[in-house]
């Protein structure tokens, strides 16, 4: 790198205090210690992702991630998970600055963890979503468009994400085709107080996602990647392999044993009892308005995600993508990634102004959005 990072302090960096407006998201059986710690580390604000973890390995884990780091951190919880009020409490007990959540928390959730002084910062995919858990009083949100990865909805970034700045007066993170400096600064334009990016952190030298499995992503086009529902009955963005096209032509008997099979491994593996998992399901039922046998079929995510996240076997999991894993080509470290899309961000921002930034911006309707000048 030729020039230092510019200073952009914006709504989301003073809210969680991190030096840089970038968050790594909590991607499950990926966003680990190590990651996490390294992205904290580089100075943007990791997710520790806890679905996949049983309610003691989050505060192991929780734990690792402190001694790995004195930066701020956050955690990813599912909302409508039976055993959320216990994973708040790790939170809580365990001072994480920032509590994030893949479905809008309930009003009562929102407010104990404010209460004990965590920001809240729950992921949306729709305008009404954003001014529901703002009005509850979440800290912020994060808005993913259609191009993020995994559960994603039809709607482009570049359409929703002024569509909620407009709408709530708290500081709104832009996910969904991030990857370099200059999306950043074009969040920023469209009035964002900074980027999530996934796939670009899976993609680090930090990641454990094991070598074969990033192999395939550093060899997928922007045509590699797909939205199916086959997995787990809601559209899902992954990379396009044999097993996908093979669950997409499956019967839906098939389809429903294979999800009974998973469900089992996964209370197995997670040390969840068959009551758990039935009250769990029927929370999700009511949170997401499916079928029951949606519900079933979404057993199949955490283990096919596993096989290749974890087990490393890409021709056998499911390899959750946004559509960036197209134009991404190397595995920086994460402190690597941070400062070239930093830097990056200093060289738009010089060609479209000159000079150096410090930018105050994002805070959507009535806020501070807009003001900008020379840094020094």
């Amino acid at each position: 790198m030729t020039a230092a990072p510019p200073v952009l302090e914006t709504p989301l960096t003073k809210l969680v205090g991190v030096r840089h407006p970038i968050v790594q998201t909590g991607m499950g059986w990926v966003a680990g210690p190590r990651l996490v710690s390294a992205t904290a580390n580089a100075g943007a604000l990791g997710m520790l992702a806890s679905a996949t973890m049983t309610v003691e390995r989050l505060r192991s884990a929780v734990r690792e991630v402190k001694s790995r780091t004195d930066a701020p951190f956050g955690v990813n919880l599912r909302a409508d998970a039976g055993d959320a009020r216990e994973r708040v409490a790790v939170i809580v007990e365990e001072g994480v600055r920032v509590a994030s959540f893949a479905l809008a928390p309930s009003r009562e959730l929102i407010a104990e963890l404010k209460d004990a002084g965590v920001v809240v910062i729950p992921s949306i995919g729709a305008r009404r979503h954003a001014e529901k858990v703002a009005a509850w009083g979440a800290d912020a949100v994060v808005v993913q468009g259609g191009e993020g990865g995994g559960h994603t909805g039809e709607v482009a970034t570049t359409v929703l994400l002024p569509q909620v700045v407009d709408a709530v007066d708290i500081p709104v993170v832009a996910a969904g085709g991030f990857y370099d400096g200059r999306g950043l600064v074009a969040a920023l334009a469209y009035g964002a107080a900074g980027v999530a990016m996934g796939t670009r952190f899976l993609l680090t030298s930090d990641s454990t996602v094991p070598d074969a499995v990033k192999a395939r992503y550093l060899s997928a086009s922007v045509k590699d990647v797909t939205v199916t529902t086959r997995v787990d009955g809601l559209p899902h963005r992954m990379l396009r392999t044999e097993l996908v096209a093979g669950l997409e032509k499956s019967g839906r008997l098939t389809s429903l044993a294979r999800a009974v099979r998973h469900a089992a491994a996964f209370r197995e593996l997670s040390g969840l009892s068959w009551s758990r998992l039935a009250r769990d399901g029927l929370a999700m039922k009511r949170g997401k308005d499916l079928t029951w046998s949606q519900v079933l079929l979404a057993a199949n995510t955490p283990m096919l995600l596993k096989s290749a996240m974890v087990d490393g076997h890409p021709d056998a999991g499911v390899m959750a993508s946004g559509q960036i894993a197209g134009v991404i080509e190397d595995l920086p470290s994460c402190a690597e990634l941070v400062e070239r899309v930093m830097v990056e961000a200093g060289e738009v921002m010089g060609r479209l102004g000159g000079g150096g930034w410090c930018v105050r911006w994002g805070m959507g309707r009535g806020g501070e959005r807009g003001e900008r000048g020379p840094g020094g």
